[in-house]
């Protein structure tokens, strides 16, 4: 539809021309964003789909433990997402002060900053936890918790588009569905926030959700995981080249040829392969009688 659409003007497609508003409705000064929603919707579909997966033959929790998850994991994207966010992207080279050292400013999540690496760990330290507390083994966690993922970054980049930000690159006449956006310029620019959704979110949902419900995946601790790791870092990677490194970090991506966020999925894809082959290496879980979950 965006390149019919392109086609036919002759000329870049305009994201204003879109109709498109980063809010749900406003009262007053209170306005509920489509970030906002974005985030909620990932994590309430995310959990929901654990609580079916949970039911399924060899499942490695009960529903107490995925209620547990939803509540730790919500806190661990949030903060780990702010706090990375202030680690990788403020301060040092960037040319924004560091947020580390005002703390007051961690907790305005509504200024903005969120890092998907730092929302990782603290995605892992809430999985660490809760296993750790239940005496459950942390790598078959992981492997439930990485097939519900991607329904988080499927809306998280939507958000980002109709926000307006964090676009693209700026495209070649070749490339009919490039965009103009609000403050990147006059000239056409990828949207890259529509590439991350359909390789980050909508592929890695196909990938995962196939292999958990239409193979034996489930049944090779740490083969899950593996793959999530893999596939999402590789489509990060591949995406930062469409993708306009952040404006505090251009002379970073500039002085060593890589962005921070390829810098960042390296020991990511390292760490999937070798997770991925250890779990092929290794014989399949028995299953003959079921799980017991005190």
């Amino acid at each position: 539809m965006l390149a019919a659409a392109a086609s036919e003007a002759a000329e870049p497609i305009y994201w204003v021309n879109l109709g498109l508003k980063n809010y749900l409705f406003r009262i007053g000064s209170f306005e509920l964003r489509w970030y906002s929603l974005a985030y909620l919707a990932g994590i309430v579909l995310g959990y929901w789909h654990l609580s079916r997966m949970i039911k399924a033959p060899g499942a490695p929790l009960a529903q107490r433990h995925a209620d547990d998850l939803f509540f730790y994991c919500t806190i661990g994207i949030i903060l780990g997402g702010r706090l990375g966010y202030a680690t990788f992207y403020t301060g040092g080279s960037s040319e924004i002060p560091s947020l580390w050292a005002h703390p007051a400013e961690l907790l305005k999540l509504w200024h903005g900053g969120m890092s998907f690496h730092g929302g990782l760990i603290g995605v892992i330290l809430a999985m660490a936890w809760v296993a750790w507390r239940n005496q459950l083994n942390f790598v078959r966690v992981a492997d439930y918790i990485a097939v519900c993922v991607p329904f988080g970054m499927l809306f998280g980049r939507l958000a980002n588009f109709v926000n307006g930000e964090l676009w693209g690159r700026v495209a070649p006449n070749s490339v009919p569905w490039a965009m103009v956006f609000p403050d990147a310029g006059p000239l056409p620019r990828h949207p890259s926030q529509l590439y991350e959704a359909a390789l980050e979110g909508a592929l890695m949902i196909v990938v995962m959700l196939a292999l958990f419900w239409k193979s034996r995946a489930r049944y090779r601790p740490g083969l899950l995981v593996g793959v999530f790791t893999v596939g999402i870092a590789s489509a990060r990677f591949l995406v930062e080249f469409f993708r306009e490194p952040d404006a505090q970090l251009q002379r970073f991506a500039q002085a060593t040829g890589l962005s921070m966020g390829q810098w960042l999925t390296v020991p990511l894809i390292l760490l999937g392969l070798f997770l991925v082959a250890r779990a092929l290496g290794r014989p399949e879980l028995s299953m003959r009688r079921p799980i017991e979950i005190t």
